[in-house]
């Protein structure tokens, strides 16, 4: 088969297929996006060390986050993480029209197609859809690098519009996306076999899953404990530290995200067995017999938003550390009869990453809705067979209900749960200040400015330590909660919607 009709064939398609691969360019371009505002942050040059300038800050910027080089990183890393729910999102849209697209494939091997050409072909599908989002999102990148360079009156910049990511690294992010797309999607074939008769899948699962996802969440969260003695014991070797603790970081954070994701099919498949061990009313059977039958639905399909929230929880944890210590900083300054405010550095760049967060849960949601969708016009048949047989289909509504709650509302805390521990478990548990002299000016500030007559007014103010624990953000994390869940029950609602057209008496005949 040669190389341009097989373009013409990943490109051919329904309106279904067409929609799969404009969602599919747009999770890329939003990845883009990410990888190449990573980049940029990363490229800010670290001026040399001067007498004016010691600490070597980058004094073109407005915010520390960029001015500093030690925040630098953190502030890549995090705009990294958001790629994490694009991708997921990608995942999800590729999966859309899935049973059309098996009937399409199916019917080009009976034509004569190769098994090897109906894989190459669908990994060229992906690959393509994902190059032309990566494309598109480099042009918004660039136009965008380009209006948005205003410097200000004194000739800073609130972006790092100025520094431009090398040249390999942005073909890197612009040819690598596609990459890595066509390469999870030969992997996601390798258990399938394409037939003239139809597309099998080798994915039959007679047990459920095993608590094995426990120990990878053990591991992450005594990662993220170890990580402060590590650097108390090895402060003095530099050497080991710049790559033992973002190791130790890194490793940590993948291990607890992907126990979450794995541990949600466990809690499907026992979502499942309670609800036909309790359950009375058919919705919930009907439920339960769909959570046995596929228990990894639900980490496909929450993944993104488990993700998403396990760093909401370890923000929340860090909010937390930080609110106390301004907080007793304040409590400090009052009872030395001190004027001066503390340092709101630190929660203001919280916020910076709760907005960050709030954009995966939202993007999180986009995937949300494309699976449950998806799953509901791919049983369509099913489905209509239900409803000619007799099943009101508010009772099929009630089920599709059991079936995206149910595993949601325990994988939701658990995600939370995580995340907590490990944000508990890179900063301290409590916070001390206080154990020193203070000198107090008691007159106008006319007299304690004057050094002849201050000294008369002055008086020494003995500050006692004080230790506070740091609480637990229970109302963070319930806003959290709350945000997520209200994010399944938007996902229900749109998916609902489409259960009424996909219960047609029509598609009984459908092929």
């Amino acid at each position: 088969m040669r190389p341009t009709t097989l373009l013409r064939l990943a490109l051919a398609g329904t309106r279904t297929d067409t929609a799969r691969v404009v969602l599919t360019a747009l999770s890329a371009l939003l990845a883009t996006l990410a990888g190449l505002a990573a980049l940029t942050v990363w490229a800010i040059p670290t001026p040399a060390a001067t007498v004016e300038n010691q600490d070597r800050w980058s004094e073109q910027y407005h915010n520390a986050l960029l001015v500093q080089p030690g925040l630098r990183g953190g502030t890549a890393f995090a705009l990294l993480m958001l790629m994490v729910p694009v991708l997921a999102l990608a995942g999800q849209c590729a999966r859309l029209g899935a049973p059309a697209r098996d009937r399409r494939l199916a019917a080009l091997r009976l034509a004569g197609a190769t098994p090897g050409q109906v894989t190459r072909l669908v990994v060229l599908e992906t690959g393509v859809a994902a190059l032309l989002g990566t494309l598109v999102g480099l042009g918004v990148y660039l136009v965008g690098r380009d209006l948005l360079h205003r410097p200000d009156a004194q000739g800073q910049l609130a972006l790092p519009t100025d520094v431009l990511p090398s040249t390999g690294a942005l073909a890197g992010v612009v040819l690598g996306l596609p990459v890595v797309a066509a390469l999870a999607t030969a992997l996601m074939l390798r258990t399938v076999t394409t037939s003239p008769l139809g597309v099998s899948r080798k994915a039959a699962r007679e047990r459920g899953p095993g608590p094995w996802a426990g120990l990878l969440i053990g591991f992450g969260v005594a990662s993220f404990a170890v990580i402060r003695p590590v650097v108390y014991q090895f402060a003095d070797d530099g050497e080991l530290m710049a790559w033992l603790v973002p190791a130790l970081f890194a490793v940590g954070a993948l291990a607890a995200m992907i126990g979450v994701v794995i541990g949600t099919g466990w809690l499907s498949y026992h979502c499942g067995r309670l609800l036909r061990r309790h359950a009375r009313g058919p919705a919930a059977l009907l439920a339960a017999g769909r959570l046995m039958a596929d228990p990894w639905a639900g980490s496909r399909t929450l993944a993104a938003l488990l993700a998403a929230l396990i760093f909401g929880g370890g923000a929340a944890a860090q909010r937390a550390y930080f609110g106390t210590k301004d907080q007793l900083e304040q409590e400090q300054n009052r009872f030395a009869g001190l004027d001066g405010g503390t340092d709101p550095f630190y929660l203001s760049t919280m916020n910076y990453v709760d907005g960050a967060i709030a954009v995966a849960i939202l993007i999180a949601t986009g995937g949300l809705i494309v699976a449950l969708v998806e799953g509901i016009v791919a049983r369509r048949r099913a489905y209509a067979a239900l409803v000619a047989t007799g099943v009101p289909r508010a009772t099929l509504s009630r089920s599709v209900a059991w079936q995206a709650l149910a595993p949601a509302v325990p994988a939701i805390l658990l995600a939370l749960t995580v995340g907590t521990l490990l944000g508990r478990g890179l900063a301290a548990r409590e916070v001390s200040g206080g154990g020193g002299m203070a000198t107090i000016c008691e007159a106008t500030v006319a007299l304690c400015e004057d050094p002849a007559t201050s000294a008369q007014y002055n008086r020494l103010v003995h500050i006692p330590e004080v230790q506070r624990a740091v609480p637990v953000p229970l109302e963070h994390l319930a806003w959290l909660g709350a945000g997520a869940l209200a994010a399944v029950l938007v996902t229900i609602g749109v998916g609902l919607l489409f259960l009424r057209a996909s219960t047609a008496l029509d598609e009984l005949r459908t092929t």
